[in-house]
């Protein structure tokens, strides 16, 4: 279930779930049609039409409409069981022009309809495929993305009051228009500039597009630097550096490609600039750049290099000293300047400075339900500038005051692979600026800001003239970390910085206007143990969460209504007495950080005597807790979806030893026959899973979404059904979680699932108990290493100071007994998630993952340093990067919305208007007697030029599809001439598709890999399936003329269609959130005359991901030839069945 972040794949339940809040309002009929009543939920409304008058009404009038036209569709309708479709309504043109539909779909728990007994085929290992139910599509509307509502069509619901003598605030809020989806904004204060103006359709997608475009160019930026080529000698030179300091480290083909086109064919390159009298050197090139800019006042914002103090208590002999330990080289930008600098960037002409609430309008109802996305339309912001307008202005200032949304992210790396080397970069965005663009690593929304300085090993030489015991140590040098980080956000968070916080400063925005701006924090992106030193708590401690005071011992009762209550009742309030009072007795009173009298301060509530440098910068009204959102790339899927993986292993482990069958080979061997989805959605599992070797955050997201398949049957039940469940509600949340775009509907949900996560969780810990879990091999060998590391330091220590020698002990080298533990913060974090997202929006918005996606440019720039003084040399790259960004901006030369990828991408450029695109492209051209008598016997050709011209009749006719069901004579199908009796093959076929999101995506379909499409289905009742999915065989397109008195032209028309061999859902089988189930679909049996045909590229919706349902295992039945054009090559069976997500 899912989405990546270039959207993340979302589970087709969450999508159903999302679209029938937007599309499907809770409401019978209208007054008008005689009831008029509203629900607020579908089952709500479900309930009350079954007793509804009027509803009855239109579905007897129903059920009284014309019989059907076609033998063959009613033959299939009887085929299907009267329990699951002799009430089902259809919708007639009287209900459609009462605007609403009969039925709201309640997808809680759905039965799948049985089937009668088709003709002998061969026993099947579960009950027989259902034909295929023929109806009416309805023709989804691709509506496209568009910009939001203009502010200048906006109109007011209220009228403007008239302001009496006496001063008041005014809020002068109005609504925009809503656009082509209902959606509007809702502006407390009428907004002075509305970036959405310059937001152009290709800016929507999220895929290369064939049109370009100029980007914004900045008024501020041209002022502030000198044309090219400063500061170098000529433009060829200027180019060429430029080629250096951009695009990538290797430098593939297509950066050679680059280097060709962009810089020798440029028509300002001259070669004679690099004759023999001018002696070229890169590194003198760019010492030229670091002078030029360092010694220039232009550019303010450049990297500044400072000592961090920090006072080391001397304990109790030294009670009034206080030693002072210099940690240099810590790299760092003035907050202000790059406030400054960001203001004046190409990409401020995208900055919000009004915040608003995004709103969908019920067309039927008029019903308005807030959505929740960016942080520019969260709480946090909207409640931040309430309070910025309340507050008085400034002496004789009359400007607009504006935030400026600071979100950080920090996270300490590894730079190479091999060796010691690490940063510790802090990286600040703009919250003015759209996540979409944020969420870019090549986009220039990031600001690299500074790079933390580590504790030097000296440290530990330092701390022994201080006759500081070893025992000592380890509690001082923790308490040196805290103290560090914070002493470096003191520099940070400077005296400039805090007078601009609270009196603003005044900046010339993109638009030419000034306005006071005020940078106010509110995100700030970290793992946990980057919280803990940020919140100035302990790791792990009594209370474990830097958010709350829950105790250690009751995270396991996530999700319980007294949990819910105890959050809320102690929230985390920054104990400013305690903490003061905790290091008057180490500084002033000589105790050492972990004595007695510290502890009793500072255990109970697990907060440590550091100062905290937010609060004491920005003053105690400043919140450090709250900033510090969720992470679900750390704790859930690094955190609780990994433990629960390691200890599903263990469970495999256990019952293999049982069962005596090899479980976790079975799992691996699954894995590695799991699809693969998209570019990069679902990759290829080619290593074995439970070994778990390098794997990073996307590939347990990867591991979630399809581990429902994988161990469907490995365990006895009722075993296999809890695991199912618990996997089921896991993705669920999973899938909440992270979508793009929450609703009040949605919130709900995932806040009910948390719940219910909590409770799955529960029951897996307490049931996974009944076996016999031991260590996986691999946590084996890396406790004894620990063990080993850790008895061989102690030894050495006690070496030292006693004449008797210790050796070393040696660890159990066996496994030991391990059980699931669920009483950690990242579990209890989960059940943070629902109320923080209405407070900041989304978690894409703030979620780590864009920090580690900027670590990329930090560890690309260490590779171009020497490895000395590296720190130095990546803050001189970025400072070169930034300069040519800035000289290109402001010449519109590159575009403020990347797109990462290359020419070689499978979403390479199109237009995103298009529903499809296939190449007209004639290379693969086939001649259809040929092609068709191929391997003649195959089933899958059986009639293929038969029913290839009834749906090209059917096209040419203008009649809606049916499932080629129309009956034609052969008078007709004979007026139907294919050009040469050629049809062209191709290769892919790209769809494009509107997301929920409101943004342009674009699906691959390719016959012999990614090959599984889905339709809007026309099916109605509640048992219906909302899609139709079929297999893609064949991709083609054909010259095609109709003749004869039922032609509409007699013009050569190109056509084109898909081969497809269809699938069927289930009978029988019941799935949904009710019941925890995935949809389970099959290919229909090849006797059925539907089992293969063709469809309209137009009619389909989108690629979706199949898995196989392993524990149903293969069958010839469904096709009992071999080899055929329905399989690939060298496949003789099917599986039985498929799970959809």
């Amino acid at each position: 279930m899912l989405v990546s972040h270039t959207m993340h794949p979302v589970s087709l339940l969450i999508l159903i779930l999302l679209m029938s809040e937007l599309l499907l309002p809770f409401s019978c009929l209208p007054a008008s049609a005689g009831c008029g009543r509203k629900f607020s939920t579908p089952k709500g409304l479900s309930l009350h039409k079954n007793h509804c008058e009027a509803v009855i009404r239109l579905r007897s009038q129903v059920k009284v409409d014309k019989p059907r036209k076609h033998k063959k569709r009613r033959r299939l309708e009887d085929t299907v069981s009267l329990a699951g479709r002799e009430e089902e309504p259809l919708v007639n043109s009287e209900m459609a022009q009462a605007g609403t539909s009969i039925q709201a779909i309640d997808y809680q728990d759905v039965d799948m309809p049985e089937s009668l007994p088709l003709p002998p085929t061969g026993a099947l290992p579960v009950p027989a495929r259902p034909q295929r139910i023929h109806r009416l599509p309805r023709r989804f509307v691709d509506k496209l993305p568009e910009a939001e509502p203009a502010v200048v069509a906006a109109t007011s619901d209220e009228p403007r009051p008239i302001i009496p003598r006496v001063r008041l605030i005014v809020h002068d809020a109005f609504k925009t228009v809503t656009n082509s989806f209902h959606i509007l904004r809702f502006f407390p204060n009428r907004p002075s500039y509305d970036p959405e103006a310059f937001v152009l359709p290709q800016d929507l997608a999220n895929f290369p597009e064939s049109t370009e475009h100029d980007s914004p160019t900045s008024e501020g930026a041209s002022a502030a630097l000198p044309p090219p080529p400063y500061p170098y000698s000529s433009m060829s030179v200027y180019r060429l550096m430029q080629w250096v300091n951009s695009g990538s480290n290797l430098k593939s083909e297509s950066e050679v490609n680059r280097l060709v086109n962009d810089v020798i064919r440029a028509e300002d390159f001259q070669a004679d600039d690099f004759n023999s009298k001018f002696k070229f050197d890169v590194g003198r090139e760019h010492q030229k750049f670091d002078d030029a800019i360092n010694s220039s006042s232009l550019l303010k914002d450049g990297w500044r290099e400072a000592t961090v103090d920090i006072k080391i208590p001397a304990g109790e002999d030294q009670a009034t000293d206080t030693h002072v330990f210099s940690v240099p080289g810590f790299r760092y930008r003035p907050l202000v300047e790059v406030i400054k600098a960001a203001f004046t960037d190409a990409q401020a002409r995208l900055f919000h400075f009004s915040p608003f609430r995004r709103i969908f309008v019920s067309p039927l109802t008029g019903h308005e339900t807030r959505i929740y996305d960016e942080l520019y339309t969260s709480d946090a912001w909207l409640n931040a500038q309430q309070d910025l307008q309340r507050a008085a202005n400034e002496p004789g200032c009359k400007l607009e005051k504006v935030i400026a949304a600071l979100m950080f992210w920090s996270d300490a790396t590894h730079l190479a692979s091999f060796g010691t080397a690490k940063a510790w970069p802090l990286y600040t965005f703009f919250g003015n600026l759209s996540k979409y663009i944020r969420a870019k690593p090549n986009s220039g929304a990031c600001h690299q800001t500074a790079f933390f300085p580590s504790l030097p090993d000296s440290i530990n030489d330092f701390l022994r003239t201080l006759n500081i015991s070893s025992n000592q140590q380890k509690a001082l040098l923790t308490h040196c970390r805290r103290e560090l980080m914070h002493e470096a956000w003191k520099l940070l968070l400077d005296a400039e910085f805090v007078h601009t916080y609270i009196h603003g400063i005044v900046l010339k925005c993109a638009d030419g206007v000034y306005r006071r701006v005020y940078p106010r924090i509110f995100t700030y992106s970290a793992d946990y143990p980057e919280k803990v030193l940020l919140a100035n708590i302990r790791d792990n401690g009594i209370c474990l969460c830097p958010r709350c005071l829950v105790p250690k011992k009751k995270a396991d009762q996530m999700g319980l209504i007294y949990d819910l209550k105890l959050r809320v009742r102690l929230a985390r309030t920054y104990l400013f007495d305690e903490i003061t009072r905790a290091r008057d007795f180490i500084f002033n009173k000589g105790y050492m950080v972990g004595s007695a009298a510290v502890e009793r301060l500072c255990k109970p509530q697990s907060i440590v005597p550091t100062m905290n440098a937010f609060v004491e910068r920005l003053g105690s009204m400043f919140n450090p807790f709250q900033m510090l959102v969720v992470d679900q790339m750390h704790e859930f899927e690094l955190g609780v979806f990994k433990a629960v993986l390691i200890h599903i292993i263990r469970v495999l482990y256990a019952a293999g030893k049982t069962k005596k069958e090899q479980l976790v080979e079975t799992f691996d061997e699954r894995f590695r026959q799991v699809p693969t989805f998209g570019v990069d959605t679902i990759r290829k599992f080619s290593n074995n899973v439970s070994e778990m070797k390098k794997l990073g955050a996307r590939d347990f997201e990867d591991i979630l979404q399809n581990l429902i398949p994988v161990v469907d049957g490995l365990l006895d039940e009722p075993y296999n059904s809890f695991l199912l469940t618990l996997l089921f509600r896991l993705a669920e949340w999973h899938a909440l979680a992270k979508l793009r775009m929450h609703t009040d509907l949605t919130l709900e949900r995932l806040k009910n699932c948390s719940t219910i996560v909590g409770k799955e969780l529960r029951r897996f810990r307490d049931w996974s108990r009944d076996f016999d879990t031991v260590e996986l091999p691999k946590e084996v060998n890396i406790r004894v290493r620990r063990a080993a590391k850790k008895s061989e330091t102690e030894a050495s220590r006690h070496n030292e100071t006693e004449s008797q020698p210790v050796p070393a002990s040696s660890p159990h080298p066996g496994p030991q007994k391990r059980q699931l533990n669920i009483n950690t913060y990242k579990f209890h974090a989960i059940g943070d998630y629902a109320p923080t997202i209405p407070v900041f929006g989304t978690t894409d918005s703030y979620s780590t993952q864009t920090g580690e996606l900027a670590h990329r440019t930090v560890k690309g720039a260490y590779a171009r340093t020497n490895k000395s003084h590296a720190m130095k040399q990546i803050a001189n790259h970025e400072q070169r990067r930034r300069h040519f960004r800035r000289q290109l901006g402001m010449h519109g030369t590159e575009s403020v919305y990347p797109i990462k990828g290359s020419k070689k991408d499978s979403r390479k450029s199109g237009c995103a208007e298009l529903h499809h695109i296939i190449s007209e492209s004639r290379r693969y051209r086939h001649d259809i007697i040929s092609f068709v008598h191929q391997n003649s016997q195959d089933p899958a050709k059986t009639g293929f030029i038969f029913k290839l011209k009834n749906h090209l009749l059917t096209r040419l006719l203008g009649h809606d599809f049916d499932g080629d069901d129309e009956t034609y004579s052969d008078a007709q199908r004979a007026s139907v001439h294919i050009v040469s009796n050629r049809i062209y093959a191709h290769k892919t076929m790209r769809i494009n598709y509107t997301s929920y999101d409101m943004r342009r995506d674009q699906d691959s379909i390719n016959p012999r890999t990614h090959n599984d499409v889905m339709m809007v289905s026309p099916e109605t009742g509640d048992h219906a399936h909302p899609f139709w999915y079929a297999r893609v065989l064949g991709i083609f397109h054909a010259q095609v003329c109709h003749t004869g008195p039922e032609a509409r032209s007699h013009s050569v028309q190109n056509m084109e269609f898909l081969w497809v061999r269809w699938y069927g859902t289930e009978p029988g089988y019941r799935w949904g959130y009710k019941r925890a189930r995935l949809p389970k679909i099959g290919f229909v049996p090849v006797d059925d005359e539907g089992a293969f045909g063709f469809l309209d590229p137009s009619l389909v919706l989108r690629a979706c991901h199949l898995t196989p349902v392993f524990s149903s295992g293969r069958t010839r039945t469904l096709l009992d030839f071999s080899p055929s054009a329905a399989r690939h090559p060298g496949e003789d069976e099917d599986w039985v069945n498929y799970y959809l997500r």
